[in-house]
């Protein structure tokens, strides 16, 4: 009887959620296609999967499909902010794989889910109205994998659409697409194969006729390429965007109210008759230390003068951070507006003072010291052997092992600031990686190391991450790692207003807080590299994205002047600190004599030598070592097991065996060959001992090989030519 009541009472359960469902217009399925052009098109459905969400959606191109979920709560009790988390999950099974490792299920995201989920979090945040603070959680989950289309746009584009169909408050659309271009034609969102061999990769996301959010790199190109790239990429946008309201019409559900957090009116008068003009005096005081200390002192005199006054009777005390907040964002973009200056009394245009060093770590393969204002990185090239490369086990597709790696640590003493140290955070890996692709197009593709850079920021007052391209680019070159080019970024940023706008260049940390833009832009003296956009405003025109460019370029010239003084190419040779590098091809065949039984060979000469061997199938083999003495050795004995014995050449070989006619003679590992007594001096021997022993090293010459491979020696012949 229990488990018959429970059973009635979970059927009661079901059809009453069907019932509510029903209501709330969420019965149906709907569905929606996308023709993305070039034979490609996006299916986007709802009301199938995760049913409780605030809204929900799979989104499939290919046989790639991503479920996208958005959830919302009421606000936490004293919250100041928009607490916005979105997370992006790969499962193995998407692509019908188990992880690999001892442990047999997903663990903490990888670098590409914490990429993806960047990405994803940025073109939305500004689209929320202002003063929301529910909380928000956006959870996109990888189901299939075809390992052709990449999953990344599905998830941005999936995310506007769960909460366009949902009862989330949002002012969207998004749409978002991938860009590519192959023999000069643009291709939206490239299989994986097309990425290799495009020399752009450009991810898109935004509204009808303006960008919000890219991320990405090119091989050199344009200004106008990229331009180009993104007004493709918009027409592709506002087939999206379309697609989306037509969803959210079906589906027809009503957004909740919300209460914004926004200061009282008259609170917020009080507080900014209080400060006057005394608070732009403060935003624009000298250093940032200074400007720092002057607005603290504001701030507490504001609030102990205005505390008593907007005390309310249960004791609770009005919100100063929250108004102070306002008026500086205020104070800091009217500087800029009405009077054309900045904090530090730059010109709009005009780059903070930059330095630079390279060599200053003593036992380092390379190092180098870029200051940019308050922005200060120390930057560390790492060569290693193809071994060090990193691996990945990946379930899309894409790359599995990658040989040049940038690492960016962001320690809280950079910003003057005491923090908890845990594990590498997002803005780290976010950073990291952009500086990585952005660099990474200097490098020769067959430089045989493994190259790792490691940026230690000890400064932070805008674009540290521009700091690491240009010091990675001294770095390397400071460690004679042949880069065909320095390359060099800077970030511009944006503060508009009801009828102007102004393009800032080298923006600071505030400007870059209180700003409407953050867009970094690298590359060589040939073209751009990397790039990315961050926007507080709902998107920006493609055109003023151009501006913005050239004024990058600009600016980025002005930087490269300053590296060049520095250093201006790569050294000629190698840091004598980085290891050796010898490449010895053998006769693919003999792979197996050099790796030995169950790598007896190779384990025997990597212990002797102290080298790392690594052997690829085409017969080259690699051989690291920490210094030319071991690699002379290295190669030697690589050689002799892999080498086929030659008439006429001599050889230093050990002596095996002792017979009363001759000797057997090891000449080259396994093989051996015979000295007879007449061939051991030019004098008559009575007796071989008395020449040499078993164990001894002697100098021989090869002096014939019969028709049965019997090779035939003479200690007399290389003697008579040494």
């Amino acid at each position: 009887m229990p488990q018959f009541r429970n059973k009635r009472f979970l059927e009661f359960c079901a059809s009453a959620f069907q019932q509510e469902k029903g209501k709330a217009g969420m019965s149906s399925i709907e569905n929606v296609s996308v023709d993305l052009g070039n034979g490609k098109a996006l299916q986007i459905e709802t009301g199938k999967m995760a049913l409780l969400c605030n809204g929900s959606v799979t989104v499939r191109q290919g046989d790639t499909m991503v479920l996208v979920c958005a959830t919302s709560a009421n606000p936490r009790p004293g919250i100041d902010f928009f607490p916005l988390q979105v997370e992006y999950r790969e499962r193995f099974a998407a692509a019908g794989k188990i992880p690999g490792g001892f442990f047999k299920r997903e663990g903490r995201p990888t670098e590409k889910e914490i990429l993806t989920a960047r990405m994803t979090d940025r073109p939305l945040r500004p689209l929320f109205p202002e003063g929301f603070i529910n909380e928000v959680q956006i959870v996109s989950t990888l189901l299939s994998a075809d390992g052709e289309n990449e999953p990344d746009v599905l998830s941005i584009l999936g995310a506007s659409v769960a909460l366009m169909v949902s009862d989330i408050p949002f002012n969207g659309p998004v749409g978002a697409v991938r860009v590519g271009r192959v023999n000069g034609e643009f291709l939206p969102n490239p299989t994986n194969q097309e990425i290799l061999q495009s020399d752009i990769d450009l991810v898109y996301a935004g509204i009808a006729g303006k960008v919000i959010m890219i991320e990405g790199r090119s091989s050199e190109i344009s200004e106008e390429d990229l331009r180009d790239a993104m007004l493709f990429a918009d027409k592709i946008v506002q087939k999206q965007i379309e697609a989306q309201k037509e969803l959210a019409a079906r589906v027809n559900k009503a957004k909740f109210a919300f209460v914004p957090n926004l200061p009282p009116a008259d609170f917020l008068q009080a507080c900014t008759e209080f400060c006057g003009s005394r608070l732009q005096q403060a935003c624009a005081a000298g250093s940032k230390l200074e400007r720092q200390s002057q607005q603290d002192q504001l701030f507490a005199e504001m609030v102990q003068t205005l505390t008593p006054k907007f005390t309310a009777e249960d004791g609770s005390v009005a919100d100063f951070k929250l108004v102070w907040e306002i008026l500086l964002e205020k104070a800091i973009r009217s500087l800029v507006l009405e009077k054309g200056v900045r904090q530090d009394g730059r010109q709009l245009d005009e780059l903070r003072p930059i330095s630079c060093e390279v060599g200053i770590l003593p036992r380092v393969h390379g190092s180098a010291l870029f200051q940019r204002g308050d922005t200060q990185a120390l930057v560390v090239t790492t060569l290693g052997s193809s071994d060090d490369a990193q691996e990945f086990d990946v379930v899309t597709g894409g790359e599995k092992e990658k040989s040049f790696i940038l690492h960016y640590n962001f320690p809280n003493f950079s910003t003057g600031e005491v923090g908890r140290y845990g594990s590498t955070g997002r803005r780290e890996i976010g950073h990291g990686n952009l500086a990585e692709r952005s660099v990474v197009a200097a490098l020769p593709k067959d430089f045989p190391y493994t190259v790792r850079v490691t940026s230690e920021i000890l400064g932070s007052n805008g674009s540290s991450s521009m700091a690491t391209v240009c010091g990675s680019s001294l770095a390397l070159m400071d460690a004679g790692v042949p880069v065909s080019d320095a390359v060099v970024g800077i970030s511009i940023g944006l503060v508009t207003g009801s009828d102007k706008r102004e393009f800032l260049t080298d923006i600071l940390g505030s400007e870059d807080h209180y700003g409407d833009m953050d867009f970094k832009v690298a590359g060589t003296s040939k073209g751009i590299t990397g790039y990315q956009l961050d926007l507080k405003i709902a998107g920006i025109d493609i055109e003023g994205m151009y501006q913005a460019m050239l004024l990058n370029r600009a600016a980025r010239e002005k930087i490269r002047a300053v590296m060049s003084a520095c250093l201006d190419r790569p050294r000629p040779q190698l840091s004598q600190y980085a290891p050796q590098m010898g490449v010895v091809r053998i006769n693919p065949e003999k792979i197996g004599a050099l790796i030995g039984p169950g790598g007896k060979n190779i384990r025997g000469i990597q212990d002797q030598t102290g080298a790392q061997i690594s052997v690829e199938e085409d017969g080259t083999v690699k051989i690291f070592t920490p210094d030319g003495k071991a690699m002379e050795k290295a190669r030697y004995l690589v050689e002799a097991c892999t080498g086929e014995v030659e008439v006429g050449k001599i050889y230093q070989g050990t002596v095996k065996t002792v017979k009363e006619f001759g000797a057997f003679v090891e000449i080259l590992p396994g093989q051996e060959g015979m000295v007879h007594i007449s061939e051991l001096a030019d004098y008559r021997v009575k007796a071989v001992d008395e020449i040499c022993k078993a164990g001894d090293e002697i100098t021989v010459k090869v002096i014939g090989i019969d028709d049965r491979g019997r090779v035939r020696l003479s200690r007399k012949a290389a003697l008579a030519e040494l």
